[in-house]
């Protein structure tokens, strides 16, 4: 819907909300206010003290509720903006996170009661301090919860599916280039489902941290480059999950685990320190493009580089709501930074893994391209480690390896593949 932005006001809290909304409701219209307001991660918001006096039924209903609303909130705006009496009309920020949070109870919430989800709603708008759309609320609510008609299924294009699927129409259009058009639509299923761990490998190791099965995939696949590796490097590590995957493989090896953020590190060094097996992993604040200090070569490193995240999006719903195309060109620079400052530290014979959680090719194969003009690196083929890592047990026998490989590199995608959507290159000395 067209909102007034609310990034240069103070978000509303809602505390002088009435008996009848539940504090459960309460804190997730503050925490979806602080993300659409620029304030927060929905992650670190729901994990944050802003929760501690709810029951833990009353966690998961807010946290249910944040989540979902952030997965749908595209959808449910467009089903919203048909039953305004003008549909262009502009609403305050509190009055469209109320509508969608009311939307949201009412089509994907089978267990919340009709007239929970309305009554709530208006006084949650009262308490909003946004009184004189009331009246509004209750009546667009109304109407969503008169059941509607179905009918035919018929062929969808892109545009359509990513509107009822809840994602930006330039972000499908990109998939539908790249990957064909159920490849496409599989994605956005995807990414409107709550993530779920253990399906790629069969079940989780109870010697690792719990992590998407994309990212332990990675750093399987380091391993499998460089299984002898001694020094190991993994450039961009937090929260560490990876960097703890190469320490149990590797055994003996000493494994560098750094991250340009201070606050990132402190919580890797401290989530590290848990597993006994991770003795010999050092934490360690280190800008991989520059590395200034950093005077090591190392047998094997991981580069995971941070980017736009769009093969994460049932993990991260936000992402889709503040990535825009032109970020990708800016994200990317950045990327060939890091991956040219780790390269300058790989040892003779040594090799290196690239990496992002990306669906975009400016932040995958392009990067790689432009460090490969130089010569000096040669690419290395994944389908052979994949193999190796199926025929050790690693991978079960009935993953389809092929499909995971495209030009040569990893790409698993969301919805195709039991996992989040990864991308990997090997790289190794000329």
């Amino acid at each position: 819907m067209d909102k007034r932005s609310s990034v240069s006001r103070r978000p509303s809290t809602a505390k002088e909300a009435k008996v009848s909304v539940t504090a459960s409701r309460r804190l997730a219209f503050e925490i979806l206010m602080l993300v659409r307001a620029g304030r927060g991660h929905s992650d670190e918001l729901l994990h944050s003290s802003r929760l501690e006096s709810l029951r833990q039924e009353d966690k998961n209903f807010t946290t249910a509720l944040v989540m979902g609303v952030l997965r749908w909130q595209i959808a449910l705006d467009a089903k919203l903006r048909g039953l305004l009496d003008r549909p262009g009309q502009r609403l305050a920020e509190e009055v469209s996170v109320v509508l969608e949070m009311g939307a949201y109870q009412l089509l994907h919430m089978d267990r919340v009661p009709a007239h929970a989800a309305l009554s709530e709603s208006v006084e949650l708008c009262r308490a909003a301090n946004q009184p004189h759309a009331a009246g509004m609320v209750n009546a667009v609510l109304r109407k969503l919860a008169t059941p509607a008609r179905k009918g035919a299924s018929i062929f969808e294009s892109p545009a359509v599916f990513a509107e009822r699927l809840g994602h930006p129409e330039w972000m499908v259009g990109r998939w539908t280039a790249a990957y064909g058009w159920g490849a496409a639509l599989k994605i956005c299923e995807a990414g409107q489902e709550e993530p779920q761990h253990g399906r790629l490998f069969g079940g989780t190791d109870a010697e690792l941290p719990v992590m998407d099965d994309g990212s332990r995939l990675v750093a399987e696949l380091a391993v499998a480059a460089m299984p002898a590796a001694a020094r190991v490097w993994d450039a961009c590590a937090a929260p560490g999950g990876k960097a703890m995957v190469l320490a149990q493989r590797l055994g003996g090896a000493d494994v560098l685990a750094s991250d340009i953020s201070a606050k990132r590190v402190a919580r890797m060094e401290s989530r590290v320190r848990q597993f006994d097996y991770a003795a010999r992993v050092k934490c360690a604040v280190v800008d991989a493009a520059e590395a200034p200090g950093l005077n090591e070569e190392f047998d094997l490193i991981l580069c995971d580089v941070p980017c736009g995240g769009t093969g994460t999006l049932a993990e991260n719903p936000e992402i889709r709501h503040r990535l825009r195309p032109e970020d990708l060109a800016r994200q990317a620079a950045r990327q060939r930074a890091i991956l040219e400052g780790a390269l300058s530290h790989l040892a003779p014979g040594g090799r290196l893994v690239y990496s992002t959680c990306s669906l975009e090719a400016e932040e995958c194969d392009a990067v790689v391209d432009t460090v490969m003009s130089s010569g000096a690196w040669r690419r290395l083929p994944v389908q052979r480690l994949l193999e190796g890592l199926k025929a050790s047990g690693v991978l079960p026998v009935d993953c389809e390896v092929d499909s995971m490989v495209r030009n040569g590199d990893l790409r698993t995608l969301p919805g195709v593949h039991p996992c989040a959507g990864f991308f990997a290159s090997v790289l190794e000395r000329n």
